[in-house]
């Protein structure tokens, strides 16, 4: 073995005698862009579950996007949806918690972010479903929209808001973001899950998959040190630096590779679940 394989053997069986929860992104981090998630993976998951350690998904995806996945994967108890603004229950099908976004923050960030980013459309995303300014192009939910309209008629007998959608096309992802910060980085978390789509995603501030992670994992007495996470994008940072032990897929964003502790095989190659089983071997 290499110095390096040695040191991360042992950090791994360190770490693996205390392990206690699996959090894991979805997209790109166990599902590749075009394929389901793999038996080995599956597997992976139910091996985990078998010896007492759960396994939760911490997503940027509304609920709504989650229950056919976890149903698949056999995947129970509680999920991080919205980036951390949402967490739903899979056995119960309820909404536990929700981080909404105050009206007035909302108008303030419209406001500020239209000169900044000329053709911006906004979509508000609510545990119940969405609202789209036309300006704002759908790719998966299309004629599920609760109202297009313009932004202050969605505003209109709205439910709470947990997550703001913002597009501008032939910007990229990473500099809406840039701008997004210093627009409104006071106000919000903006962040975003795909660098090659033109999205950025917005929550209220100090909200994020680690904050709600980390709300979770108390509830189930489990410190962040006990805690393995997974994770390949932007919206992934704050979770990756907060578990005890973080890997970033290694075609993840290089943000994410930086934040993590050590880097996963691809999504494609089973990357997590090459690490789960590691992990499961040295307890």
């Amino acid at each position: 073995m290499t110095p390096e394989a040695l040191t991360l053997d042992a950090v791994e069986t360190g770490f693996a005698r205390t392990w206690k929860l699996v959090a894991t992104d979805l997209d790109g981090t166990v599902i590749p862009r075009d394929r389901p998630l793999s038996a080995r993976t599956l597997a992976a998951f139910a091996a985990c579950d078998a010896v007492g350690i759960p396994v939760v998904p911490v997503t940027g995806r509304p609920p709504r996007w989650v229950t056919p996945l976890a149903s698949e994967a056999g995947l129970r108890g509680q999920v991080v949806c919205a980036n951390g603004a949402v967490v739903f229950d899979l056995d119960t099908g309820e909404v536990v918690r929700q981080h909404p976004i105050a009206v007035d923050v909302l108008r303030q960030v419209v406001a500020a972010l239209r000169p900044a980013l000329p053709g911006i459309g906004f979509a508000l995303e609510a545990v119940v479903g969405f609202r789209r300014e036309p300006e704002y192009a759908t790719r998966f939910d299309t004629g599920l929209e609760q109202r297009v309209a313009a932004f202050e008629e969605l505003l209109v007998d709205s439910p709470p808001v947990v997550k703001i959608l913002a597009k501008c096309p032939g910007v990229s992802s990473d500099d809406m973001v840039a701008v997004a910060r210093g627009q409104v980085g006071g106000l919000v978390n903006v962040t975003h899950s795909n660098a090659a789509d033109s999205l950025v995603e917005i929550m209220a501030a100090g909200v994020s998959k680690a904050s709600t992670l980390a709300e979770v994992a108390a509830d189930r007495g489990t410190e962040a040190s006990q805690v393995v996470a997974f994770g390949d994008m932007p919206n992934d940072l704050e979770m990756l630096r907060w578990a005890g032990r973080s890997y970033a897929m290694a075609d993840g964003h290089p943000d994410a590779l930086a934040a993590a502790d050590a880097v996963a095989p691809e999504c494609g190659d089973d990357g997590v679940a090459q690490v789960l089983e590691r992990l499961l071997s040295r307890r």
